[in-house]
Order: structure tokens, then C-alpha cells, then sequence
């Protein structure tokens, strides 16, 4: 037997294995060890970075590699329970209702929303509530049946023809146009999908989930991946799905809604108008904001949202929106109220935790706030992000009777953050790129990986860094946003979708490369290979369109404003 050596990650061991010996068999012995160390069963193996490269437990070692083992307490690990229950969904919805299709709209917390509609004319479906409760007794048999989700590599026409009966025209079309001769396919079953992900061993590897009516549709809720054997805290957040809402709508509209969609009409030579109406859309949206303020009577304009969200550009063009209504706009920036370093929260590592709230001078900038309202002059701090200190060069600041102040930073929602200004006098917006295109009707771009590919390109033009610098500094990053900017969004007055119809397609002209240059020795190179993944289905569009005071100046350069 051919032996090849292997470095399992979680262990520092070197071991030789049998070639051709599966992740799964590796997956049972480190369980097993892990419960004799432990007395306790750890989370269920669901898959393995094989040269940083994300596998299925399938997956067979031929040559050497270096293995590390992950759970569902991982990022890798979460999208591949992730993945595998909205498998289990898709696979549940065409047993139950075989002349249905569902549709997964946008994700919501550790959630999915999603709808399931009819797909023939002479097929009605029962009511909401009768058909969550057959599908949700189906999932239960499929997750009890423990059945192996696998994968195939076939010939592309042969897939095509799996997939024409089953009411699937936007990934058949997707399929009709790749420009390959095979295709690794999914199957549960008897059940057969392209997912754009690798996916959990089985189907009873998904112990913690639910499937249940929310709005006109449903809501699949996910474990918490910190505490597996709990769902994720589901928190209604009706601004935020209304805004969700209002963009399906319009994508709908635009019949843009997924990438098939757009690769059709960049290849017919509409990606000008597509970038026309994306940047008319945002123009009336800010036009329409300014409104709002205007009829409230606010003085204080505070903006937030979180990285890469787009924040500043919009504070800018929302300044402008504002000047056309006679005001005299003054902008603050939250980022000259950070503390000095010998001041600055630090996280357990020791690394200083500049998303924090608390590394804002807070009494300062109410102080500061407070004589603004009274229409004082104050002299406003300069932060020096070198020296790690702010400084006075001579800058002030005075509101005069028709003077607005538009405060722009990542914890202008946060309600610590001006306390003592009568809530009469603010009006709150809250910026995200929450995507607007989806693969397919059951594979969606999330909004994160949105950003981090905005993020990627900005950095490396603005600061030199490359996409493995950002990528290393992604994870907290999130962890910021979720502790100190997503808690707040709900307080927001109007809130605004930075996404643009046409920006992946432009950003991945940058990104790709940068990407592709990410070491494989790094663990970075798993999510670099995501965010590949479904950048290059779409097709690119050139970026000499995009006018200049567009969000997506912010992250490629050119813009009109001064950032």
C-alpha cells in the first residue's frame, strides 16, 4: 500500500496514511481522542482546510497535505451547516410540493428569509401555515434519516438535463453558459442542486435549526455557531426587511434579480444603463432622505454603518441633497474623537480595539455637541493616526440659524454617543451594502462578502495593502459590527442599501487579481477561494461609466470628494 505523510493542524502531528484514505476516517480518530482527553463529545466534524483549501469529508488524501479538522464553531465550519441546511430545505420544498419552487430571498441574522411559490399555473399551493408545517415534517424525516449529501463531477450537458424539469431557469441558465466541459454537482438523495459552497457530511449533522412563517414568507433559522446546541437569538428588525423588501422589488423590476440575469445584459451591451439606473436610484434615494431631515426639523444628521458600508461617500452626496434645500451643511467625523493610545480599550490578545465605542472621547464630543446646539464656536480635534494622537491645528466649528451638522462614523447610532442632545434635533440614517444580486434562487451573495471585496479593492488603493492584509484583519473587523454596530440599526430614522446592480462586476476587474495573490500557506486562502468563487460567474464591466461622486469611487479612486 502507498503511505503519504500528513501534518493534521489541530494536533501539530505528523502521521503517514494510507493514499487515498478519506477526511472522515481522519474526521473519527481525532474525534475519538478529543473525547477520551475531554470525557465529553465534541461538536460533529463537518469538513477540513486541506492545504487551506476548504473539503468536503469525502474528499480522499492522495498526496501530502497539511489537515486541519473544523466544526460548526468556525467560520469555514458555519457555512458548511449552513449550506447543507438550506440543501435540506430546497430537498424538503420539491418532496412536499414537486410543482413549487423556493426562493431564498436575502439572509437575516444567522437566518435565512425565503418564499415558496408556485412554478405551474395548474398547481395551488395550501396556506402558509399548512405548507411550513409539511415541510418542516419533512426536514425533520431527512435530518433523522441521517442521508449523505454528495457530490459528482459530471458531464455540464448532463447536468443541464437534470436540472430542466425541476423549475430551476436562473441556475439552468447559469449552467447553459459556464464555459467548461464538467461540473461537480450536489445530491441529496435523489435530490440534485449546484451549491455554491462545500456542504456538511449529512443531513444529521443539522441538529439545530428551525423552519417557521414570518411576514408573506418563511424564515430558516440556523444554530448559533458559539452554542451550537441553541438557535441563533432571532431579533425582528422591521426596518431592516423593509428595506430588504424594497430592493427585491426593484431588482425584480429592473430584472436584474441574479447573476443570469445581469450576465444577460452585460452580454447584450447594457451595462451602461445598468450603471445609469443603479447611480439614478441612489441619487433619488439621498434626494429623498434630505426631504425627511428637512420635514423633521432636524439640526443633527447622524450616520452610520459598517465598514465599507459606503458611509462617507454617502455623508458627502447627502451633504449636497441638504445644500440644495438652502441648509449650510458642516460635516463631523467621528474618527478625529478617538482617544490617544495610552487611552485605548485593548481586546484579551492585547491588540488596541479601535471598534469599540469606548475608544471614542465621548464627554468630549457631547461637550462638544452640547456647545454646538448653542450655537458656540468650538475648536475641533484633528486625530493623527500615525502618532496615535489628536491634535488642535486651528479648525473650528459654529451652526448658524440655517446650519446642519452631519455626523458620520461607525457608532453615530449608538445612543452613549450623543445622550445629551434632545432627540428631537437628530435625524438617523444607517448605511449597508445589502446585496442585490443572488447566484440563483437558492444561492445568495451575502452583504459581508459584498463589503470585503469593497474593502480589498480600497485598501490596496488607498494603503497599499494586499488582499491578505485585509483578509487577516477581516475577522475583527465583524466581530466590531456585530457588537457595536448592528445592535443599534433599528434606531435608525431611514435606512439606505449602498449596493450597486453593477459593482461586483466592475470591483472584480481588481479584486480577482489581488485575490489569485493570496498564499496558499496562509489560512486566508479558504475565504480568498470564496469570494472567487461566485466574483468570477459574473461577467465585468468597465468602470469609466461610473460617474464621480458614486459610492464606488470611494473604493476604486476618482472620486470628486476628498475622503
Amino acid at each position: 500500500m502507498n503511505q503519504v505523510e500528513i501534518v493534521l493542524a489541530n494536533t501539530g502531528e505528523r502521521k503517514m496514511i494510507e493514499a487515498g484514505t478519506p477526511l472522515s476516517q481522519l474526521a473519527e480518530e481525532y474525534t475519538k481522542q478529543k473525547t477520551a482527553a475531554n470525557s465529553k463529545t465534541p461538536w460533529p466534524i463537518l469538513g477540513a482546510l486541506v492545504n487551506n483549501k476548504v473539503q468536503p469529508l469525502h474528499y480522499r488524501v492522495y498526496t501530502p497535505k497539511t489537515i486541519e479538522l473544523f466544526d460548526i464553531t468556525t467560520n469555514q465550519g458555519f457555512r458548511m451547516y449552513r449550506n447543507a441546511l438550506c440543501f435540506m430545505l430546497y430537498t424538503a420544498v420539491h418532496d412536499c410540493y414537486p410543482k413549487a419552487v423556493l426562493q431564498f430571498d436575502h439572509s437575516m441574522q444567522n437566518g435565512f428569509y425565503c418564499r415558496i411559490t408556485s412554478a405551474v399555473d395548474d398547481f395551488v399551493l395550501p396556506d402558509t401555515m399548512e405548507v411550513c408545517r409539511t415541510v418542516r415534517e419533512r426536514m425533520i424525516e431527512l435530518q433523522e434519516q441521517d442521508i449523505p449529501f454528495t457530490t459528482r463531477t459530471m458531464l455540464i450537458k448532463d447536468a443541464i438535463e437534470l436540472i430542466r424539469p425541476r423549475h430551476m431557469e436562473k441556475t439552468l441558465y447559469i449552467l447553459e453558459h459556464l464555459r467548461q466541459i464538467y461540473i461537480e454537482m450536489n445530491f441529496l438523495g435523489d435530490t440534485v442542486h449546484k451549491i455554491n459552497g462545500k456542504l456538511a457530511p449529512s443531513t444529521g449533522c443539522l441538529s439545530t435549526w428551525d423552519f417557521r412563517t414570518f411576514e408573506d414568507g418563511y424564515l430558516l433559522l440556523c444554530a448559533d455557531p458559539e452554542h451550537p446546541d441553541k438557535l441563533s437569538m432571532f431579533t425582528n428588525t422591521p426596518k431592516l426587511f423593509a428595506i430588504f423588501q424594497e430592493h427585491k422589488q426593484w431588482v425584480d423590476l429592473m430584472h436584474t434579480p441574479t447573476v443570469g440575469d445581469y450576465n444577460r445584459i452585460v452580454q447584450q451591451g447594457g451595462g451602461q444603463q445598468l450603471i445609469l439606473l443603479a447611480e439614478a436610484l441612489h441619487e433619488k434615494k439621498y434626494a429623498e432622505i434630505a426631504e425627511q431631515v428637512r420635514q423633521r426639523g432636524a439640526r443633527m444628521v447622524l450616520l452610520s454603518g459598517p465598514s465599507s458600508s459606503g458611509k462617507t461617500t454617502s455623508c458627502r452626496r447627502l451633504s449636497v441633497q441638504l445644500s440644495v434645500l438652502g441648509y449650510d451643511v458642516n460635516q463631523l467625523s467621528l474618527d478625529d474623537y478617538f482617544l490617544g493610545r495610552e487611552r485605548t480599550p485593548k481586546l484579551p490578545n492585547g491588540d488596541y480595539d479601535f471598534e469599540s465605542v469606548d475608544a471614542l472621547d465621548i464627554p468630549l464630543l457631547n461637550e462638544h455637541l452640547d456647545a454646538l446646539a448653542r450655537g458656540e464656536e468650538v475648536k475641533i480635534p484633528t486625530y493623527d493616526f500615525i502618532k496615535g494622537e489628536p491634535f488642535y491645528s486651528g479648525k473650528t466649528l459654529k451652526l448658524g440659524p440655517r446650519s446642519i451638522l452631519v455626523v458620520e462614523g461607525i457608532h453615530a447610532l449608538n445612543p452613549r454617543l450623543t445622550a445629551s442632545i434632545d432627540d428631537a434635533l437628530k435625524f438617523r440614517v444607517y448605511v449597508n451594502a445589502l446585496t442585490q444580486l443572488a447566484i440563483d434562487g437558492q444561492n445568495i451573495i451575502h452583504g459581508t462578502d459584498n463589503r470585503l471585496v469593497r474593502r480589498i479593492v480600497r485598501d490596496n488603493n488607498f494603503r497599499g495593502w494586499n488582499a491578505h492584509e485585509t483578509l487577516k484583519r477581516w475577522p475583527e473587523v465583524v466581530r466590531g459590527e456585530r457588537k457595536h454596530i448592528f445592535p443599534y440599526q433599528e434606531n435608525a430614522d431611514v435606512m439606505f442599501n449602498s449596493a450597486l446592480l453593477y459593482e461586483i462586476g466592475v470591483l472584480k476587474r481588481y479584486a480577482e487579481p489581488l485575490l489569485k495573490q493570496v498564499p496558499e500557506d496562509s489560512p486566508e486562502y479558504a475565504i480568498a477561494c470564496q469570494l472567487l468563487g461566485f466574483s468570477e460567474l459574473l461577467l465585468p464591466i468597465e468602470d469609466r461609466f461610473i460617474p464621480y461622486n458614486s459610492i464606488m469611487r470611494e473604493f476604486l479612486g476618482g472620486s470628486v470628494f476628498e475622503y
